[in-house]
């Protein structure tokens, strides 16, 4: 299989490879997310109960307040964070979160992520020159 490769824009510039977690919510980190160990904690989000710790986490875009890059940078400090985070359009709440905590983001992408990205399909994030490619889209657990 060729991997399939989106450009987007730069937010936080680096670069990770990881298995997806997807979310059509948006995520306010403060109060959603347990910064010591990066599960979701918002009880009627589509993540609630689950890990972000080491994911490319890919959302719409972030919400609420502004203490919410510091809780990201907590996340990172903690060894909780997200791998990489893919954003449809990342609102300056998210992006402040990921360029302090050094977690590549890149977001404005060619094709829409929600109609190319599944749970589970491992994904390279290059914030440093701007795109995402789809290394294996069965992920990890379809390894035989």
């Amino acid at each position: 299989m060729v991997p399939i490769k989106l450009k987007g824009r730069t937010i936080s510039r680096g670069c990770a490879e990881g298995e997806v977690l997807l979310s059509r919510d948006p995520i306010s980190f403060l109060g959603s997310v347990d910064p010591k160990t990066g599960i979701v904690v918002e009880e009627k989000h589509s993540l609630a109960g689950k890990s972000i710790k080491g994911k490319i986490l890919v959302f719409p875009h972030g919400k609420g307040s502004t203490v919410g890059s510091y809780v990201m940078y907590q996340l990172k400090k903690n060894g909780a964070a997200p791998a990489a985070i893919i954003n449809l359009e990342t609102e300056p709440i998210v992006a402040v979160g990921a360029i302090i905590s050094e977690i590549p983001l890149v977001d404005m992408l060619e094709k829409n992520p929600y109609e190319l990205l599944k749970d589970g399909n491992i994904v390279l994030v290059n914030g440093s020159e701007g795109y995402i490619e789809l290394i294996k889209p069965e992920g990890s657990k379809a390894e035989k």
